[in-house]
């Protein structure tokens, strides 16, 4: 059995984003964010884990021509995501028109790997008796925002992680930020948040903290990341996936905490909006029938017939930092990551 050295696994989702100015789809998710950053290095073992239905094999195809290793289990339907934003961008009501089925341990089995990072984007994607069976293989490394959030008629509310006590302990990377620390942990500091994680059993806690960069704590020393300022905030959609993804590739390489953490801080600035026009499949598992006066109103939801769509899809969310192409794009993230470092002051604090 061939050990990869990193192994993302989690859902490829189907997004649909609603704003004032437009509705368009897209696939997104921790797996398919994390695939697309880490495909620009050409030296570590990255594979990834996916269960996706059957309209949505049509992006897994994309990322093997990218020369991911994906291995697509079966699932009846694909997550659907809606978000419908308002004038304020901060207005935000989010639905799951579809879930996908959950990854088990049984599925797992034969995947072997230094490090598994658990995308989870529900709070029932990955069993705890999953988190155990992986940890006796290698390295859990685990975003907690999916286990926050629980999925009722559709409608997406916040949760506390049921299991946590008993699952941090077999955690070694966990990403973190400051409000889902606080969910977690009921304490706001980011440094009494990152000790009460560590002495749960998280031997390496991430916690980000937007514009205020990042604090790593080992339960030894406390590492703070600055934010490295982008000449232009485009999209934020997929930063948090290519921090954590990037601190991993680096650790799991041999490089030290801090570098890595300074490094996947570089590496999360690199997130510019590159949209690539496709047609793909959809079916909408739950079509809501939606009031004008209520966005989040829903009656006699109706299943409806396969649908082709022309959509808007972030082609890739770290390579294109520069106005023309060139030619060995295997090696561009690492240029532009050194150059980051010797271009940009850190933020403010």
């Amino acid at each position: 059995m061939k050990k990869h050295q990193l192994c993302c696994i989690g859902h490829i989702t189907l997004d649909k984003v609603v704003t004032p100015q437009n509705t368009v789809y897209m696939p997104g998710g921790t797996a398919f964010y994390c695939s697309h950053a880490i495909r620009h290095f050409n030296d570590i073992d990255y594979a990834l884990v996916t269960a996706v239905g059957a309209t949505e094999m049509n992006v897994v195809e994309q990322l093997r021509e990218m020369g991911i290793h994906v291995t697509a289990l079966p699932s009846k339907y694909s997550v659907y995501f809606e978000n419908i934003y308002g004038a304020n961008p901060d207005d935000r009501t989010q639905r799951v028109l579809a879930k996908a089925d959950p990854f088990t341990a049984g599925q797992l089995k034969d995947i072997d790997a230094q490090i598994y990072h658990l995308g989870s984007l529900l709070a029932d994607d990955f069993s705890l008796e999953v988190i155990k069976e992986l940890s006796q293989k290698g390295l859990i490394a685990v975003d907690s925002q999916g286990y926050l959030r629980e999925v009722r008629d559709t409608h997406v509310y916040p949760v506390d992680w049921t299991d946590k006590r008993e699952a941090l302990q077999y955690i070694h990377f966990l990403k973190v930020n400051e409000h889902e620390m606080e969910v977690l942990t009921g304490l706001s500091d980011p440094h009494e948040a990152a000790r009460q994680l560590y002495e749960w059993g998280v031997k390496e806690v991430l916690v980000t903290l937007g514009s205020m960069g990042s604090l790593i704590f080992d339960g030894k020393d406390f590492y703070r990341i600055p934010a490295y300022k982008p000449k232009e905030v485009v999209d934020a959609t997929g930063c948090g996936d290519t921090y954590t993804i990037g601190y991993l590739y680096q650790r799991v390489s041999g490089v030290g905490i801090e570098e890595a953490g300074r490094f996947a801080a570089a590496m999360s600035t690199l997130n510019p909006k590159i949209e690539m026009i496709h047609a793909v499949t959809v079916v909408p598992i739950l079509a809501p029938i939606m009031t004008p006066m209520d966005c989040e109103s829903v009656n006699n939801p109706a299943l409806t017939k396969l649908t082709t769509i022309t959509v808007v899809a972030e082609e890739d969310c770290t390579s294109a930092v520069i106005s023309t192409p060139v030619n060995t794009p295997v090696t561009l993230l690492v240029v532009i990551a050194v150059n980051i470092f010797r271009s940009l002051s850190p933020a403010n604090f």
